[in-house]
């Protein structure tokens, strides 16, 4: 087997047993082949699955080090990315292709600080989602379908790909969703009545007739609506309201997490809430919240 059919092999495991998202598919492909073709270039010839068996941990590094100094050079938490994902392809060579590799464990990647959610303010996320209503160019139902998604985003801590999984046979929303999020990790999420009247409002307003088991949500012509448009919709409105480049679809599930533990949610309830494998992951919102308090702290204190 070439190295470029294990590749493949790996990649319709992680689409079809996995059920990893779109992105991650398009990140570890991009990385996978990148690793591919600078093995290639640098022994001068075309790899195999054997050859994958004996990469070196030197060869491993030298690709990092191409990276990090090439014409496009990564960020160490892209290098570390990176790095990731070419484990767990050579994790799939052992377990399924029987080529195992030791010496992969002995790469150790840039160390990365996590970085801090940025949410946005109550007020700010209250705007986002009222502003398309406001938009002279839109479409009433465009409008409508706009608000619903960023109601929901907010309203139920969503990932874009988690709300535009949808399907229109979830409609009517029930008081609570079943959500299958990273990893196929499935969590329980509660409705909240803004966010069924949202969605409710949408399908008054939509003029295609949505398949039971089509997306909820869709584009202009009536295919399912893209995470792009999404990005784009948010980037214009962010301009339009004088928002940071910070205010994005996924700060508003940052903003679903901060604002509940703001209000006095327990940390171990916003993990489900979010779906996180780790509390170490749901504790960096407390950072957040601890830096607003000392903000608010120094610009109302008499002394401060």
């Amino acid at each position: 087997m070439r190295s470029d059919e294990a590749l493949s092999a790996w990649l319709e495991h992680l689409a079809n047993e996995r059920r990893a998202s779109p992105r991650t598919l398009e990140a570890y492909g991009f990385a996978g082949r990148r690793y591919l073709a600078f093995l290639q270039a640098h022994r001068g010839e075309t790899i195999s699955l054997k050859d994958l068996g004996g990469i070196t941990a030197g060869e491993v590094r030298a690709w990092l080090a191409h990276l990090r100094q090439g014409e496009h050079p990564l960020s160490p938490r892209s290098l570390a990315q990176a790095l990731s994902a070419i484990r767990t392809f050579h994790r799939f060579l052992d377990r399924r292709l029987d080529t195992s590799n030791p010496a992969i464990a002995l790469v150790r990647g840039p160390k990365v600080k996590p970085g801090a959610p940025r949410p946005i303010s109550e007020d700010q996320a209250a705007g986002l989602i009222a502003e398309p209503a406001l938009d002279p160019d839109r479409e009433d139902w465009e409008a409508a379908r706009d608000q619903a998604v960023l109601t929901l985003l907010y309203g139920c801590g969503l990932r874009i790909s988690e709300a535009l999984s949808l399907r229109r046979s979830d409609a009517p929303l029930p008081e609570s969703l079943r959500i299958t999020g990273k990893g196929s990790k499935t969590r329980i999420v509660p409705v909240l009545p803004a966010v069924r009247d949202a969605i409710d409002d949408y399908l008054k307003a939509v003029p295609h007739v949505l398949d039971k088991d089509g997306p909820l949500f869709v584009a202009k012509r009536g295919g399912a609506l893209s995470p792009r448009h999404v990005q784009a919709t948010v980037q214009n409105l962010r301009s339009r309201l004088g928002l940071p480049a910070s205010a994005t679809p996924h700060a508003l599930r940052h903003s679903f997490a901060t604002h509940l533990l703001g209000a006095g949610a327990d940390l171990r309830s916003i993990q489900e809430l979010l779906g996180h494998a780790s509390l170490s992951t749901t504790q960096r919102y407390t950072e957040v919240d601890a830096a607003a308090l000392l903000s608010a702290y120094n610009s109302a204190h008499p002394h401060a």
